[in-house]
């Protein structure tokens, strides 16, 4: 028995599958932006009609990426970050303007305490979000580069490995950390550890992260129950204030507690089936963003919630099949820093609405409301998209 590789047809350029899980995500989003409608403070038609904006530019791009293919992407990537870094220079500018002289830079005021958007008329737009996927982009070249250049694997290598990284990683953290944004500095660390972990550095660095975690953790967690006030020494308090509201959230109804109290209300309200559209059963804050998974609990019952997390589910694993099926290790490469940054935000969103984690102020992706989000994640897809088209070739065998 002979096995040969044969082309019978060239692949669709378009991942019809892929696209119908987009498509499924981009109705959720609508159906859960327009159910909130009765919870938001602002005008819930203009939002549901940005959201729209934003999801056709979204695919719009995404038909550009696969145009154009992922080479003019590479090929400009590296213009883009200096870019992203002299936008978020501007905005960490306007943070000690504001402080120092009373007046924040033209576009880029504040927004609940943090430095993170520039505002037009027609919407915002935050530099982090897109600063992610340009350096999972250029990190993910970077290691390809290091192993096919190396000759063996010994700690020396990793850390010169370690140390490219951090060359173009570290200045956008700490722009990105000063503005303050902890969230996406996060969503970053976790991206940039997850294609290390995939890029077959010695497993010791494993354990070693692993334990200084750990070890950081329990640390944190003695100060803050037994030495509070030299914690407050060290971390900001309306930062501690959110580990207190997730421990103890009746106790802080009125104050830090109260967004996950009425998260967990509105969760437990919905049932089975849920209140249906636009309840007003139980007020929930930012209903449309950082809370909307509360909304579709609220709304549509555990049955609402439980089709969100079979759509999130299937995302994921059909990215991951893309990432199996291709041959190019770059590809590879940014496609587990890109499953890294969707899988974090997901358990993370999931988490913090249901209580099991800490409030950190991050959306649940492509449902949440917020355009740079959703553009910068479909500058990604356009790419795996490419990337599932030529991958399909190595799929196809025949036996004779």
């Amino acid at each position: 028995m002979k096995r040969s590789l044969k082309y019978t047809k060239q692949p669709n350029r378009i991942d019809y599958g892929f696209l119908s899980i987009l498509v499924g995500l981009m109705l959720i989003s609508f159906i859960s932006i327009y159910s909130a409608f009765n919870l938001m403070t602002e005008n819930g038609t203009s939002i549901l009609i940005q959201q729209f904006v934003w999801y056709s530019l979204g695919f719009i791009i995404m038909g550009v990426i696969m145009f154009f293919g992922n080479d003019t992407i590479l090929q400009y990537i590296k213009k883009a970050y200096f870019v992203l870094i002299g936008c978020l220079i501007y905005l960490l500018l306007s943070r000690f303007c504001e402080a120092l002289l009373g007046f924040y830079l033209p576009l880029a005021s504040s927004i609940n305490g943090a430095y993170s958007w520039f505002q037009f008329p027609f919407g915002s737009f935050q530099p982090s979000e897109f600063m992610k996927i340009v350096l999972v982009i250029i990190c993910a070249d970077i290691i390809n580069e290091h192993n096919l250049n190396r000759s063996m694997v010994t700690y020396t290598s990793d850390i010169e490995l370690f140390k490219k990284i951090l060359q173009w990683a570290g200045p956008a953290l700490l722009l990105i950390l000063l503005q303050p944004d902890t969230g996406i500095c996060l969503i970053i660390g976790i991206s940039l550890v997850v294609m290390l972990m995939c890029s077959g550095i010695k497993k010791e660095w494993i354990l070693i992260g692993g334990g200084f975690i750990l070890i950081v953790l329990l640390i944190f967690f003695y100060l803050f129950f037994f030495q509070y006030e030299l914690l407050t020494k060290f971390i900001a308090s309306y930062k501690l204030s959110r580990i207190t509201a997730w421990f103890y959230p009746e106790e802080n109804l009125s104050t830090y507690g109260h967004q996950l109290y009425t998260s967990l209300l509105s969760l437990g309200s919905g049932g089975i089936t849920g209140f249906g559209l636009q309840p007003d059963a139980q007020a929930i804050p930012e209903a449309q963003t950082d809370f909307i998974f509360a909304t579709i609990g609220q709304s549509f019952g555990f049955i609402g919630t439980s089709i969100v997390l079979i759509v999130c589910l299937l995302l994921d694993l059909y990215i991951l099949r893309i990432a199996i099926h291709t041959s190019n290790m770059t590809e590879k490469y940014f496609i587990s820093g890109i499953l890294g940054i969707l899988i974090y935000q997901q358990i993370q969103n999931l988490g913090m609405v249901t209580g099991l984690l800490p409030i950190t102020g991050i959306t649940l992706p492509l449902i949440s409301y917020g355009g740079s989000s959703i553009l910068s994640y479909f500058i990604c897809f356009g790419m795996i998209m490419n990337i599932s088209s030529h991958a399909q070739k190595f799929a196809d065998f025949t036996y004779n």
